[in-house]
């Protein structure tokens, strides 16, 4: 079975998310914004696995668009968090790669799904 590379990437996401939340809460004594990332982090590969168990082509598509907003809202947790201080270079680098890369997929996912449905 070929590897599904969102759902893949969506899922390691997830943990890095969950793992930045425990530095944020532990070591940073930041409780509001690291929750909202934590919820919207770990929301798209949820959404993700979801969509691969969709019923058709348009809840799939649905349940795609829903995680590339929950991942759109993460990237903009991220660059709070950064720009508050919360977040060094390093790390807001090391996330801010991910993301962009989950969000283009997501993009591109959505686009040949409409296309395809379409045809």
């Amino acid at each position: 079975m070929k590897e599904n590379v969102i759902k893949t990437k969506s899922f390691a996401f997830a943990l890095k998310v969950v793992k930045l939340y425990q530095f944020l809460q532990t070591d940073k004594k930041e409780y509001v914004l690291s929750k909202q990332l934590l919820r919207s982090g770990t929301a798209i590969g949820a959404l993700v696995h979801e969509a691969i168990q969709a019923e058709s082509s348009a809840d799939f598509i649905r349940k795609m668009a829903i995680g590339l907003t929950e991942a759109n809202e993460t990237e903009y947790w991220l660059d709070l968090l950064f720009q508050a201080a919360f977040l060094d270079e390093t790390a807001d680098n090391s996330v801010k790669i991910d993301i962009t890369e989950i969000l283009k997929l997501l993009v591109s996912i959505i686009k040949t799904s409409k296309q395809n449905l379409y045809k």
